[in-house]
C-alpha cells in the first residue's frame, strides 16, 4: 500500500475520510500565528521600489533571489540550484524546476531576464545592485547567463545577485507594472499594495499605518523539497504585522501577550524585560552604521542663516561638527549601552579595517569653536537636521542630543523629524541639508557600503545613496577600480585608501554601530541574524 504526506503526517492511500479529518485537525493544531511589530511601517509590496530594512524583510517573506542567505550569512541556492562563473564576464545559473508563483503561472528563465531590467530602471531603489549585473539572457526555460560589463569579484557579484528579488513577468504586465513604483514622489501602483512572488508567504493584505497580513504558501517548493534553513522549520502559517509607532503601547503589547515579538523594543525598558519570566529579551549585533550626511552640493543650503553659500563645503565646518558631537555620551545616554561607536563607515565589523576604526578626532567643542572661527563663523549659523522617529533605534532621541551637542559650539540646530515613509521621500528627494542615516544589512563587503554610499552620483546607480552629494573624482576613480579588482590583497589595499580619503575628508559623520535586542515572548523560538532579519521560516510559537 502506498502513502501520501501531507505535512510531516504520513497518511495511508486507502485511508478513510475520518482520518484525513483527523490528519488535517492534527495539522491545524499545530499550526500558528505569529504576530509582531516595530516602530514603522511595511512602505510598498513592489519589490524594487524602496531599499529599507523592514520593508525588504517582509518582502523576502514574499519574494525570492535566485540565492539566499543561511543562518550564518552564508550563500546557499534559492530559486537557482546551481551557478558557475564560466568566463571573467559571464555567470550561469541553473534555475529550480517546479516553481510557481502565487498565481500559479511558473517560474522561468524570462522571469529572471525581466526582473534584471525592472530593477535597473530609473525608478528602481535597487539599480546601484542590479547596474553592475549587466544583462541577463534565458539559455532555456531553466538556464540563465548574466553578463556583466566588467570582471567582477564572486563575493561582489554573489551579494549584488542577492538583492534582486524576481518578479513574475506575465503579472507585471498583466497589471501594468512593468516600471517600479517612484516611492520619492509618492506614487501608488497596482504593485505597491498586491504582490506575487515565489516565496513561502503570500500576501493577504497590507493596509498602510495598520497592518499587514502573509499566509504560508501551501505551495511552495520548500514544502516539496527544501532543506536546511530553505525549509519550514517552525510552525507558523500566518504573519501579522503591526506598525506600533508608541514605545509604551509596542511593550503593552507584548507583556499584555497581545503580540509574540517587538523587533525594536525600547532600550529603557530592555532591563525590566529581562526579569519578566514571560518575555525573553534575544541579544544581538546588528550590521548596521549609523551616521550624519551633510549637503555638499547645493551652493547654498535648503535650511540655514548663512546665505549665499553653503558652509558644510568646508572641511572646518565638518570636522567641527565632528569634534562637537560626543559619541561616548550617545552611548551611555541615549543607547544605553547599546551602541559600539566607530569611526569606519563599514556595517559589519568582522570586516572594518583596524587603521580607521578608531574616530579620526576626539570630542572636543573648545576645538570644534576653533575650527568654525577659522572657516569663518566665529558666532556659528543655524541649520537644519532631518531625522526618522520610527527607523533606527533611539534615532530622535539622537538627534535631539545631537542638537544639544552643536548648541555647545554655536551651531543652533533646526530639527526635523519624520516617520520612515515620509523621511525616506524627502532623502530621495534630495530635500536635505543634515541629515541622520543607516547603512547595513546581510552584505558584509566593505565594496557594498563604497558604491552605494560613498561615490559620487552619477545617473548609473552609482552614489544612488549618496544624499550629501558630495563629488571627490579621485574617491570615484578608487572605487570604480575596486569595483572590478579580482586580486583579493590588492582590493583590500584599495578599500582601506578609500576609506581613509572618506574619513580625511569628513564626507560624513559616522557615530556607531547599532545593538539590536529583540524582544519575545518566552513560548516563541526566533533566530536573531546580524543582518536584523525576523525569519518566518524559523519561527516556533508554542502554546
Amino acid at each position: 500500500m502506498t502513502a501520501k504526506a501531507v505535512g510531516s503526517i504520513v497518511i495511508p492511500a486507502k485511508a478513510g475520510i475520518q482520518f484525513l479529518f483527523l490528519a488535517a485537525l492534527v495539522l491545524q493544531a499545530g499550526a500558528a500565528t505569529f504576530r509582531w511589530s516595530s516602530q514603522g511601517d511595511y512602505l510598498s509590496a513592489d519589490p524594487h521600489a524602496q531599499n529599507e530594512g523592514t520593508n525588504n524583510l517582509i518582502n523576502d517573506q514574499i519574494f525570492e533571489r535566485l540565492v539566499a542567505y543561511d543562518k550564518k550569512l552564508d550563500t546557499i541556492p534559492s530559486l537557482a540550484t546551481a551557478w558557475e562563473q564560466t568566463s571573467p564576464r559571464t555567470w550561469r545559473f541553473t534555475l529550480r524546476k517546479g516553481v510557481r508563483f502565487h498565481d500559479g503561472t511558473p517560474f522561468t528563465a524570462e522571469d529572471v531576464v525581466y526582473s534584471l531590467a525592472r530593477a535597473q530602471l530609473p525608478s528602481s531603489n535597487f539599480k546601484v545592485f542590479a547596474a553592475p549585473l549587466g544583462k541577463a539572457r534565458a539559455i532555456d526555460a531553466h538556464t540563465v547567463e548574466f553578463e556583466t560589463p566588467q570582471p567582477s569579484p564572486e563575493g561582489v557579484f554573489r551579494q549584488n545577485i542577492h538583492t534582486l528579488r524576481i518578479v513574475s513577468k506575465a503579472w507585471c504586465e498583466k497589471h501594468g507594472v512593468g516600471k517600479p513604483q517612484d516611492f520619492k514622489t509618492g506614487e501608488e501602483t497596482y504593485a505597491s499594495s498586491r504582490a506575487n512572488g515565489t516565496g513561502p508567504f503570500t500576501l493577504v493584505k497590507r493596509e498602510s499605518e495598520i497592518v499587514t497580513i502573509l499566509k504560508k504558501n501551501p505551495d511552495w517548493w520548500g514544502l516539496r523539497e527544501g532543506t536546511g534553513d530553505r525549509r519550514f522549520e517552525g510552525n507558523v502559517d500566518e504573519i501579522v504585522y503591526r506598525p506600533i509607532k508608541s514605545n509604551a503601547t509596542r511593550m503593552a503589547a507584548l507583556v499584555s501577550g497581545e503580540l509574540d515579538l517587538v523587533q525594536d523594543p525600547s532600550l529603557q525598558d530592555i532591563p525590566r524585560l529581562r526579569r519578566d519570566p514571560a518575555v525573553r529579551v534575544i541579544d544581538g549585533p546588528e550590521n548596521r552604521v549609523i551616521f550624519l550626511v551633510m549637503d555638499q552640493f547645493n551652493d547654498e543650503l535648503k535650511v540655514s542663516s548663512v546665505k549665499g553659500k553653503n558652509p558644510l563645503k568646508d572641511v572646518r565646518v565638518r570636522k567641527a561638527f565632528y569634534q562637537a558631537i560626543d559619541v561616548e555620551a550617545i552611548k551611555s545616554q541615549v543607547m544605553r549601552g547599546l551602541s559600539v561607536p566607530t569611526g569606519a563607515m563599514i556595517p559589519a565589523p568582522a570586516s572594518t579595517f583596524p587603521e580607521i576604526e578608531p574616530r579620526l578626532l576626539k570630542h572636543d567643542p573648545a576645538a570644534a569653536r576653533k575650527l568654525l572661527a577659522e572657516a569663518g563663523y566665529p558666532q556659528g549659523f543655524e541649520i537644519g537636521l532631518l531625522c526618522p522617529n520610527d527607523r533606527y533605534v533611539n534615532d530622535e532621541r539622537i538627534c535631539t542630543a545631537i542638537a544639544g551637542m552643536l548648541a555647545k559650539v554655536g551651531v543652533k540646530v533646526k530639527l526635523s523629524t519624520l516617520p520612515r515613509a515620509q523621511f525616506f521621500q524627502q532623502v530621495d528627494q534630495l530635500n536635505i541639508t543634515v541629515h541622520l542615516y543607516g547603512w547595513g544589512g546581510a552584505a558584509i563587503d566593505p565594496g557594498f557600503t563604497l558604491t552605494p554610499v560613498l561615490h559620487g552620483r552619477d545617473g548609473k546607480g552609482n552614489g544612488d545613496f549618496n544624499s550629501g552629494r558630495f563629488h571627490d573624482p579621485e574617491l570615484d576613480r578608487l572605487i570604480d577600480a575596486i569595483a572590478v579588482e579580482i586580486d583579493a590583497a590588492k582590493r583590500r589595499s584599495m578599500m582601506l585608501e578609500a576609506f581613509k580619503r572618506v574619513r580625511d575628508n569628513v564626507y560624513v559623520i559616522p557615530l556607531h554601530r547599532q545593538m539590536i535586542p529583540w524582544a519575545a515572548r518566552a513560548n516563541v523560538k526566533v533566530h536573531h541574524r546580524p543582518d536584523n532579519v525576523v525569519e518566518g521560516l524559523w519561527i516556533t510559537v508554542g502554546k
